[in-house]
């Protein structure tokens, strides 16, 4: 794959000064049908590909959301059955994404040094009667403006469908008046071939309730997950369509103000589509270079009349995941809860784990760490997750320090990061690593994880703690950063962790020196968390808090006789906070775990299945369809995400041990079901490499709980029932 670009003009979309999204096309002519043919296509931002007028392209938002001054990605596409004998057509439609990201200005984005107008390289290759014939991108691809007249990925897009040109991916189209392109910068990443999923329709949804709002007319599709809509409608030529899209209602009215910044153009744009008919029969139109996350969209500039079922339908979409894990029990509230889990995971799964399908769509590191264990025994994400490394590692600085967002520009070095954030890589290589296998994982990020170790070495304070960046972040009803654990506690022992699980990977690869520092640096940091920050005569943390207990006790800061009396002061913490929890993503994470497998799962299981806030199933009485950002009850309407992923660690636990599944590794699997009082049965499956596995129990009429459970040929499997 060459590094020539080209693009339509010098001119790119601003705020203020929109400029259509381009088109580029070009015709060529083989004596004969192929023998075989290729075509290689990195698009800038994103692209959308047709040979001879049909659209090839692998999925939405190609080829992926990356820095290009880090990596260009492209797709390779076999063509050989597409071409015919006489004339062909290459037609491109190029949309802004990370290349001119106007609605990204709150990460400093719009700063970007790259920011430009979109562009377009490409190497075509055929073999005709046994010649090769090929080209590149050049002045000889003709351009000319698009009917998306804007676009951006977090903004929205306006489509003016009397602009359209019929035919023009097709032979035979007369292009003489459409401009030759201009050869444009390359920017500065490495071309690399795309691997990740693609992001595709995984179903589609039709409303369930229209209803009248002023001069506007309220969508409701019942879930809030992510896509985009697709509007079917007839009317009058210039007719403005706009589609605002929401996830939640206040005092029964359309609301998005929980998804925007404090810009102003938020308050035009703010996911919101519009569409200006052509007037030519019935019109069909989807959003092109973009994805919203929604329940509600509030359709403005509709006749009653227009106001059908039929106008608006739900293309839900994702990164195309294959599912590889589930659950189900006795009570329909559980398994509401991990279908809520799966949305979640789903809606903000765009190539990479993103906060949040509307507001944000960034790749946090810290979400992607606490959530790597959910979603890998729900989905193989083993390509994505390896996709998404790369960027992490070019995102990298030469010391080691790790951003908190990526891609990214240069925002989020100086805030947001830290050791629980940035131990999304190793926590991901380790996450692969341990329930699929993946050497490869370590292999391409160990000289990252070793340049980091030595990195995170040097923020150790004169006491041997280390204490910067985000903690135990979105307690229970506080601030996301007003968390009563100790930023020393929760750091020093992610720190820990990260050292302990370097040594086993770097052990499987036979990085002995590599392993030695981290083992090394793990045994320090121990032995550091164990003077500094725990009692050990009352076997208490720093600031007895849930999180801190949770958290030393799961990671194994206490030593092993020392469990049981850290579990009572754990107990006794929940106990004084009426057996509810008390955490942020870091307590959520590690809570529920140490209690089930240390005694006290009647308790993890009523602080996630009380009817009262805070608990999960208090999410699924309120009849939400996903997990929130924030369990938080402060304010009327709610100011956070209703759809974020990072306290769905939920899940894992009603697989491993409600149902008792649980992954040691990609080999060993151990059956422990652990039945409570109000639940009659539960099962799980999983698909290792080798095959799948899978555990059920049910309570019987007498009582008694029977156990069935299958794992394929050459799997070890531990019984503890």
């Amino acid at each position: 794959m060459n590094k020539h670009f080209i693009k339509a003009t010098d001119e790119y979309c601003t705020l203020e000064h929109h400029v259509p999204n381009p088109m580029f096309r070009r015709s060529f002519t083989l004596s004969k049908n192929p023998e075989a043919a290729e075509i290689s296509i990195c698009g800038l931002g994103f692209y959308m590909l047709y040979i001879n007028g049909t659209d090839i392209t692998k999925g939405h938002i190609s080829p992926y959301i990356s820095n290009p001054d880090h990596i260009c990605y492209y797709d390779t596409y076999d063509i050989t059955k597409l071409l015919t004998k006489g004339e062909n057509v290459i037609g491109i439609i190029l949309g802004n994404g990370f290349m001119n990201s106007l609605g990204g200005g709150v990460w400093d984005f719009d700063k970007a040094l790259f920011r430009g107008a979109p562009r377009v390289a490409i190497d075509f290759s055929a073999r005709v009667d046994g010649a090769e014939i090929s080209f590149i991108a050049d002045e000889n691809f003709k351009t000319h403006p698009s009917p998306i007249l804007f676009d951006d990925l977090r903004l929205g897009e306006i489509y003016d469908a009397r602009c359209e040109i019929e035919d023009w991916t097709l032979p035979g189209f007369n292009s003489d008046n459409w401009n030759n392109a201009i050869v444009a910068e390359a920017p500065a990443g490495e071309l690399r071939l795309c691997n990740a999923e693609p992001i595709r329709v995984i179903k589609e949804i039709k409303p369930i309730e229209i209803t009248k709002e002023g001069n506007a007319y309220r969508y409701d599709f019942g879930i809030n997950t992510a896509g985009i809509t697709r509007l079917k409608i007839s009317g009058e030529p210039g007719q403005k369509v706009k589609m605002w899209h929401g996830e939640a209602l206040d005092h029964g009215k359309f609301y998005n103000s929980n998804i925007r910044f404090v810009n102003d153009f938020y308050d035009e744009y703010n996911q919101t589509d519009t569409y200006i008919l052509s007037g030519k029969g019935e019109e069909i139109y989807s959003q092109h270079f973009r994805y919203n996350g929604f329940r509600y969209v509030l359709v403005e500039g509709i006749t009653e009349q227009q106001a059908t079922p039929e106008l608006l339908t739900y293309l839900v979409m994702s990164s195309d995941l294959n599912s590889i894990g589930g659950f189900r029990c006795s009570n329909e509230k559980l398994n509401k809860l991990y279908s809520m889990v799966d949305n979640a995971n789903r809606s903000n799964f765009y190539y990479f784990p993103t906060d949040c399908p509307h507001r944000e769509k960034n790749g946090w590191t810290g979400d992607a760490a606490v959530s790597a264990e959910q979603m890998t025994l729900m989905y193989d994400t083993e390509s994505s997750f390896r996709e998404w490394l790369a960027n992490i590692r070019k995102s990298q600085t030469d010391d080691g320090v790790i951003p908190c967002i990526i891609p990214t520009t240069g925002w989020g070095f100086h805030w947001g990061n830290g050791p629980t954030w940035d131990s999304a890589l190793f926590i991901l290589p380790y996450t692969l690593y341990k329930f699929r296998g993946s050497v490869s994982a370590i292999e391409e990020n160990a000289d990252a994880m070793e340049k980091y170790l030595h990195y995170i070495a040097t923020r150790r304070t004169e006491n041997g703690t280390v204490a910067y960046g985000l903690g135990d972040w979105n307690p229970v009803n506080r601030g996301s950063h007003d968390y009563t654990t100790p930023l020393a506690l929760t750091d020093s022992i992610m720190v820990m962790h990260m050292a302990e699980i370097a040594t086993e990977m770097f052990n499987a690869i036979g990085k002995s020196d590599a392993a030695d520092y981290a083992n090394t640096l793990y045994l320090d940091m121990r032995n550091t968390i164990r003077k500094e920050l725990i009692d050990i005569p009352t076997l208490t943390t720093a600031g007895k808090t849930q999180t801190g207990q949770a958290a030393a006790i799961y990671y194994g800061v206490f030593n092993k006789n020392e469990i049981p009396g850290a579990v009572r002061v754990l107990t006794d913490i929940i106990h004084e906070n009426r057996d509810s929890f008390d955490c942020g993503v870091i307590g959520l994470h590690c809570i529920f775990h140490v209690l089930s497998e240390y005694g006290e799962h009647e308790l993890a299981y009523k602080m996630i299945a009380k009817d009262e806030f805070p608990s999960y199933v208090y999410l699924v009485n309120d009849g939400q369809t996903a997990i929130w950002e924030h369990f938080c009850n402060l304010s009327d309407p709610y100011d956070a995400s209703y759809n974020h992923h990072y306290f769905g660690d939920v899940s894992r636990w009603l697989t491993m041990r409600l149902a008792g599944l649980e992954v040691v590794d990609y080999r060993t699997v151990k059956v422990a079901p652990r039945p409570v009082s109000q639940i009659d049965s539960a099962e799980a499956f999983y698909e290792l490499p080798s095959g799948r596995v899978s555990v059920a129990w049910k309570r019987e009429a007498n009582g008694n709980i029977s156990v069935s459970y299958s794992a394929p040929d050459g799997v070890k499997v531990i019984k503890a029932f």
